[in-house]
């Protein structure tokens, strides 16, 4: 079980918030608020925020845009994960990874189970890293978000989570993790 040591530094994260919405705006978009005010008071930094149409080809660009940015760390993207011809963001997310991380969608599909029974098989939650930029794709609903946020990406953004975290993958000044304290950058995290 992971856990944070009290003597641990913190060291916040540049975010970017996707919201992937044929319907929403900005004054609509709740699980795009919902994220922004738990990543915020998690102590991370809000980069940038959009919302784009369920179309394959914007996602793609603004995810694109982000990962080759050096302040955006991770990539928080909702909404287009079920299994309608409109839901498209695993297509368009999975061509972008330098590495998909598996346990990700497993994990929010056991945690969703617990609430929304077999119906959980319905979510497509994809994660994956690429350029040094985490990516989290999940539903679009405010509590899928919280499920997310709160049970898998908080901790795993969060430099103090031991005995592994992302935030040691993606800052070079973060505490290494539990095995890897040898590695200088992030190849030879790879090799470790």
């Amino acid at each position: 079980m992971s856990h944070v040591p009290v003597d641990a530094l913190f060291a916040p994260l540049g975010i970017a918030v996707l919201t992937v919405s044929d319907t929403r705006g900005f004054d609509e978009d709740g699980s795009g608020d919902l994220l922004v005010k738990h990543l915020s008071e998690s102590g991370h930094i809000l980069v940038e925020r959009r919302i784009v149409r369920d179309d394959i080809y914007q996602v793609r660009s603004v995810v694109s845009e982000w990962i080759a940015r050096t302040d955006i760390h991770a990539i928080l993207v909702n909404g287009g994960t079920g299994f309608t011809a409109r839901d498209t963001t695993p297509e368009a997310l999975i061509p972008l990874f330098d590495k998909a991380i598996e346990g990700y969608g497993e994990l929010f599909r056991h945690y969703s189970l617990q609430t929304i029974g077999t119906a959980t098989i319905q979510s497509r939650a994809v994660a994956g890293v690429a350029n040094r930029t985490m990516m989290f794709a999940m539903p679009g609903s405010p509590k899928a978000c919280a499920l997310a946020w709160d049970k898998i990406i908080a901790l795993q953004l969060d430099s103090r989570t031991r005995p592994c975290n992302f935030a040691a993958m993606v800052l070079p000044s973060a505490t290494p993790c539990s095995g890897r304290q040898k590695a200088t950058s992030f190849n030879e995290v790879e090799r470790l």
